[in-house]
């Protein structure tokens, strides 16, 4: 599923190619029916929280309209070409085409108009995201200083902490030496505060390069990545392999439906 970073880097994105002007909007696959209340309005406002997307639209460059929510769950896409766009092809959901852009939609979880009610009920379930200037990490710190739930779990659950996926979980807590099966109510404070600023520098990273870049320049050799052309980790899909500090094997286990990544060695 795609991690915060990837939401924020299409919202700018989306937010530099349509905003300010009138935009073209359908659903070449029939099953986003409200595209017909969106098509022909401005787009005003791309913005993200976590794993959610929106676009805010209005009849005229100022005032409110409808706002097109969007979450791409495991397989949802976009994808981006000149315009004028070609014939759609395979499961197009969405198709936005403005003045020099298209973009096309597919696979997501949800894609559906919601008005300003509505977005502020899907915002209310959501913990803070370390990418928005507005993210208050007191909120998510008294979650966890009073769960017994592991740290693995409580930083995957987006309302918590709104954005982090398999990737920055284990990563992050690699990084900071914190067993992923720590009840949160036994991290300190100090410790959550230094993940927390390390978390928002990666996730800025993240944005900027499109890739989940959290390997130390000087860690960043031996072994290489589990994929290609993709960054290095230290433990995301390394299991069996040894860490690269301390040599001891990594591990992965399911957490709460998800697969983890740990080092016993340098995690207590």
């Amino acid at each position: 599923m795609p991690e915060g970073h990837t939401l924020h880097r299409l919202a700018r994105l989306h937010q530099r190619r349509f905003a300010g002007s009138v935009v073209r909007v359908s659903s070449p696959q029939g099953r986003f029916a409200d595209a017909a209340l969106i098509d022909g309005l401005v787009f005003r406002r791309a913005s993200a929280w976590g794993k959610h997307l929106f676009h805010e639209y209005s009849p005229e460059k100022r005032g409110s309209g409808p706002i097109v929510h969007v979450h791409l769950g495991l397989y949802g896409t976009f994808t981006e070409k000149p315009a004028p766009m070609p014939e759609p092809r395979g499961q197009v959901r969405m198709r936005i085409v403005g003045e020099g852009y298209g973009t096309d939609l597919r696979g997501p979880t949800a894609c559906e108009v919601v008005d300003v009610a509505q977005m502020s009920s899907i915002l209310a379930r959501l913990g803070p995201d370390p990418l928005r200037a507005d993210a208050d990490p007191a909120a998510a710190w008294a979650r966890i200083a009073k769960s017994r739930r592991a740290i693995g779990a409580l930083l995957m659950d987006q309302s918590v902490l709104a954005g982090v996926g398999n990737v920055y979980r284990s990563e992050l807590l690699f990084r900071h030496g914190i067993d992923p099966y720590r009840p949160g109510r036994n991290i300190d404070q100090e410790e959550f505060e230094a993940a927390w600023a390390d978390l928002v520098d990666l996730m800025k990273v993240g944005v900027r390069r499109g890739r989940i870049i959290v390997i130390r320049p000087e860690d960043d050799h031996g072994p290489p990545a589990y994929g290609p052309r993709r960054p290095r980790t230290y433990v995301y899909r390394r299991a069996g392999e040894s860490c690269r500090w301390c040599a001891t094997t990594v591990r992965t286990a399911e957490m709460e439906g998800r697969n983890l990544f740990w080092c016993p060695g340098c995690q207590r």
